[in-house]
């Protein structure tokens, strides 16, 4: 293991291994990208590392947002307090049809990757147009992402079809096969939207580079009629007959899960990434069944989904949230436990995406994706139970320090990799024109 050596040293870790192991004035050594060792508080330290003192801080593995649409930061309160298909229909695919090219895909991935490594998140999945823009906005961030090619059955702005998404898009997987933070993956938007012909052959572009698979699924209770009307078979039905239900596969949202689809789901091993704010926020009257989903054995992590539908990129905002909303549906507080919401937000995020070698826990040998949060706030002071503190108090704003594959891309709360003033001042620039384009739909 090549590179030079840093030690987090002296904090409250959280591991995140199979046991919850916590080392309280423990340290974690990185050697390059990998995470070498972790020492416990009177363990020797070696004498040639730099040292992040961790002092009155958690150390915990990097978040990992399970489902999201990056670049509509741009577009961030444009429609607010609608249904989820008056939003989607009348204001955002046409706002995206007259917007979204490639230099507003890649200044709003890059805002969003801004706010996301500020607030702890190391790793994002992504569903977005223009796959090259997404990919060079997140290497310039110093984020993790999990993205590529997308695919929906009407003319999106980057390519009128299918079939010329698909034709372009072996050249990104081979280039990004083996990069360090950029994950190659294949999205389909949703059956809804994308007839099934079109969606096997994007899972098939995904199965033939073993990689992510994303697709929108059951996010309003009109999708299994819909695809009935089409296919002969609801949603989970369908996706299960062309292969689609494997690990690796991301089921975004799966609030309208029957038992049937749940055992079709973990005897194929897919995943489910659960966004609960954005499903509130939209009015959705009914709560993912995600106890029931993590009892069959589904793998199942935490998304914010895209900020123009939550409208937030805050981590610890969605684990708070679906915390709560599970207890109050199912009008038990003892169910999804801090530690079980934390969990899904870290190593539940890593296995649904199918990387849970590599990251979601601080271990030996996995990616060094490491944040650090200040507790000595009011707002966290005393402290009982970490996993109490980190679900239910601590916010995005308390990270102050944020390693992604060894490097430190996050100081005092302040982002090293990009030019934060000059981001947000293209991102105002845009919003002059949404706002352009907006009045011109009026």
């Amino acid at each position: 293991m090549a590179g030079k050596r840093t030690l987090v040293d002296g904090g409250t870790v959280v591991l995140m291994d199979a046991e919850g192991t916590i080392l309280d004035g423990g340290a974690v050594l990185i050697q390059g990208d990998r995470i070498a060792a972790l020492l416990e508080p009177d363990a020797h330290r070696p004498a040639d590392a730099q040292v992040i003192d961790a002092t009155g801080r958690l150390v915990i593995p990097g978040l990992v947002n399970t489902h999201g649409h990056a670049a509509m930061s741009l577009l961030r309160g444009l429609a607010d307090d609608l249904p989820l298909m008056t939003w989607l229909n009348n204001y955002i695919l046409p706002a995206e049809a007259a917007l979204v090219a490639p230099d507003f895909v890649y200044w709003g991935t890059l805002l969003s990757s801004a706010e996301m490594l500020k607030s702890g998140t190391t790793t994002f999945a992504d569903m977005y147009y223009f796959r090259d823009q997404v990919a060079q906005a997140t290497i310039d961030a110093g984020i993790r992402a999990v993205s590529g090619p997308i695919v929906i059955g009407c003319p999106a702005p980057d390519f009128p079809t299918p079939k010329a998404s698909l034709a372009a898009a072996a050249a990104f997987m081979e280039r990004y096969q083996d990069h360090p933070t950029l994950v190659p993956s294949v999205s389909a938007h949703a059956l809804y939207t994308t007839p099934l012909p079109a969606v096997e052959a994007a899972f098939q572009l995904a199965k033939a580079h073993d990689a992510v698979f994303q697709i929108h699924t059951l996010e309003d209770p009109s999708e299994n009629a819909t695809a009935r009307e089409a296919t002969g078979m609801g949603v989970v039905e369908a996706l299960d007959s062309i292969g689609v239900l494997r690990p690796g596969t991301v089921l975004a949202h799966g609030i309208y899960l029957s038992d049937e689809d749940m055992e079709r789901i973990a005897a194929g091993g897919a995943g489910i990434a659960h966004n609960p704010q954005s499903n509130m926020k939209l009015g959705i009257p009914k709560a993912a069944p995600v106890t029931a989903a993590l009892a069959a054995g589904i793998p199942v992590g935490l998304g914010t989904d895209g900020p123009a539908s939550n409208n937030a990129l805050d981590m610890f905002g969605a684990m708070d949230a679906a915390a709560r909303i599970q207890k109050f549906h199912l009008g038990d507080p003892a169910t999804l436990p801090a530690e079980t919401i934390f969990r899904m937000a870290t190593m539940g995020g890593a296995q649904a995406l199918n990387l849970h070698d590599e990251i979601g826990s601080l271990e030996p040998g996995k990616r060094a994706d490491i944040v650090l949060l200040d507790m000595q706030r009011p707002g966290l002071t005393p402290l009982y139970s970490v996993y109490s503190h980190l679900v239910y108090a601590v916010r995005g704003s308390d990270v102050d320090t944020v390693i992604v594959n060894g490097r430190i891309v996050v100081r005092d709360r302040r982002i090293l990799t990009v030019d934060e003033g000059a981001v947000m001042e293209h991102a105002r620039g845009f919003g002059d024109r949404v706002r352009e384009v907006m009045d011109g739909f009026q």
